[in-house]
C-alpha cells in the first residue's frame, strides 16, 4: 500500500540492508573496508548527503567523518574532520585497525583525490569500488521500492495535468516551463541526478516535431538541439504548430529515487505513420513486459525488440532517426541511469528487486517523436509497473 504521506524529511529508510550489501560485495573482492563519500553513494548508504566520508569496515560499526553540515544526529560513530588526513588519526585514538584491501569511488573521483585518499592508507592495496556499488544498489531493498512507488504515483499524477497546461501558439519551451512547475508543486525535488559526465539535463525533456530528430551528444534516447550550445538537449523554443507530436520525458525524482516515464502528445492530427509507430511501440513494450522476469538476460529482450520494429519497417527510426540508441531500457533509482541496461551486448539478468524503465520509442521525419516510457520492478515472479496512466497518443489541442 503506497502512502501519499511520506514527507521529504523521513525518506531515510532503515540502511542496515544497505550496508550489508556493500559488504557482501567487499567480501566478494576481498576488500575489508570501503570509502565513501559521493552524494549518490552517501545517500544510498546513510539516508541523506553528507559532505565527508563514510567508512565501512567488513566487520563492525560504519564510521562518519564528516565535514558538512554540523549538528547531524546520525545513529552510527560520527566524528567531524577538517581534511580527510585525519581519518586514520582519529581511527588509531580508537584502536581501530587500519584496513589491508581498501575500496574507494574510483569511477568517481579524480585522479587526486584518488592519490590523496590512496597516501592516507600506505599500507593498503586501493581498490575501485564502483562496480561493487552499482551492482549493491542494482537491488532494490523493499524500502527503496515503496520509494519508487511513491515517486512513480506522484509522477503520474503530475502527467495527468499535461493536457489542462497547453495553450495555442505556445513554443516547446513554454510548455515544458508549466510541466516543470506542475512537478514541483506535485513535490519534484527538482533534482536529476546522473551517474558520470556523459549526461546533463534540466529535469527531463519537451521534444517538438523535428527537434526530436536533432541528434545529441549525450547518452539518451532521444537528443532535441536545446536552448544552448553548452546543453545541446531538449526544447528549442519550436512554436507548436498542428501536426505536431510532442513527447514529454520528466524524471519524477519525488523521494530521492526516481521514476522514468514519457507520454506522447500531439497538436491536432499525425501522419498515419505516427500513429502506427506508437503502436509498435506499445506492442513493443508488451511483448518486453511480457519478458521482465528473473532470469531473463537483458540483451535478449532488446534484441526482441529491434526484431519487432524491423518487422514493422520502422527500424530505421527505431531509438532515434540520425542517430539510434542502442538500448530500449535502462536502470533507474537514486540516478536515473543505473544498472542494468537492456541494450546491446548486456548480458546481465534480470533478478528481482532491479528497478527499470522501458522506452521503445521512434522518431518519424516532419511528425516527431511517438513511443512510451514506463518504470517497472521486477519481482520473484514476474514484474511490477509503477507509472500507471493512459498511453495512447493525447491531442492536448482539444
Amino acid at each position: 500500500m503506497v502512502s501519499d504521506n511520506i514527507s521529504y524529511n523521513s525518506v531515510g529508510m532503515p540502511l542496515k540492508e544497505q550496508i550489508e550489501k556493500i559488504r557482501t560485495e567487499m567480501h566478494t573482492a576481498g576488500a575489508d573496508a570501503f570509502l565513501v563519500t559521493s552524494n549518490a553513494n552517501m545517500f544510498y548508504a546513510v539516508g541523506q548527503v553528507v559532505m565527508g566520508y563514510l567508512y565501512i569496515p567488513l566487520e563492525g560499526a560504519p564510521i562518519l567523518f564528516v565535514r558538512r553540515p554540523l549538528g547531524l544526529e546520525i545513529a552510527t560513530p560520527l566524528h567531524y574532520v577538517r581534511k580527510p588526513e585525519q581519518i586514520t588519526e582519529i581511527m588509531a585514538e580508537h584502536g581501530i585497525p587500519l584496513p589491508q584491501q581498501i575500496m574507494l569511488e574510483g569511477d568517481l573521483l579524480t585522479h587526486s583525490e584518488w592519490m590523496r585518499l590512496e597516501a592516507i592508507f600506505p599500507k593498503a592495496k586501493t581498490m575501485n569500488g564502483t562496480p561493487a556499488l552499482q551492482r549493491a544498489r542494482c537491488i532494490k531493498t523493499e524500502a527503496e521500492i515503496e520509494l519508487l512507488r511513491i515517486s512513480g504515483k506522484r509522477h503520474a499524477a503530475a502527467y495527468r495535468r499535461i493536457p489542462e497546461l497547453y495553450k495555442s501558439g505556445m513554443t516547446d519551451l513554454q510548455l515544458s516551463i508549466e510541466i516543470e512547475r506542475e512537478m514541483r508543486l506535485a513535490g519534484c525535488l527538482g533534482f536529476f541526478r546522473i551517474f558520470g559526465q556523459s549526461m546533463e539535463i534540466f529535469m527531463g525533456s519537451v521534444l517538438a516535431g523535428s527537434n526530436a530528430c536533432e541528434a545529441s551528444p549525450y547518452d539518451f534516447a532521444l537528443g532535441g538541439q536545446g536552448m544552448h550550445p553548452s546543453i545541446p538537449v531538449g526544447a528549442n523554443n519550436s512554436v507548436l504548430r498542428a501536426g505536431m507530436s510532442v513527447q514529454v520525458d520528466m524524471g519524477g525524482n519525488f523521494t530521492g529515487y526516481m521514476t522514468d516515464m514519457t507520454r506522447t502528445y500531439s497538436v491536432g492530427k499525425l501522419s498515419e505513420k505516427a500513429y502506427r509507430a506508437h503502436q509498435t511501440a506499445l506492442e513493443i513494450q508488451e511483448r518486453i513486459v511480457e519478458m521482465l522476469r528473473p532470469g531473463v538476460v537483458c540483451e535478449d529482450i532488446y534484441n526482441r525488440s529491434l526484431e519487432m520494429a524491423k518487422r514493422s519497417g520502422l527500424d530505421c527510426c527505431f531509438m532515434g532517426m540520425r542517430q539510434q540508441a542502442r538500448f530500449v531500457g535502462h536502470g533507474v533509482g537514486i540516478e536515473i541511469n543505473e544498472a542494468p541496461v537492456i541494450g546491446a551486448r548486456s548480458r546481465t539478468e534480470l533478478a528481482p528487486g532491479m528497478a527499470l524503465a522501458v522506452e521503445p520509442k521512434f522518431v518519424i521525419e516532419g511528425v516527431g517523436a511517438t513511443g512510451i516510457e514506463n518504470t517497472f520492478v521486477i519481482t520473484a515472479n514476474g514484474n511490477e509497473k509503477l507509472t500507471a496512466l493512459d498511453e495512447e497518443i493525447i491531442d492536448i489541442s482539444l
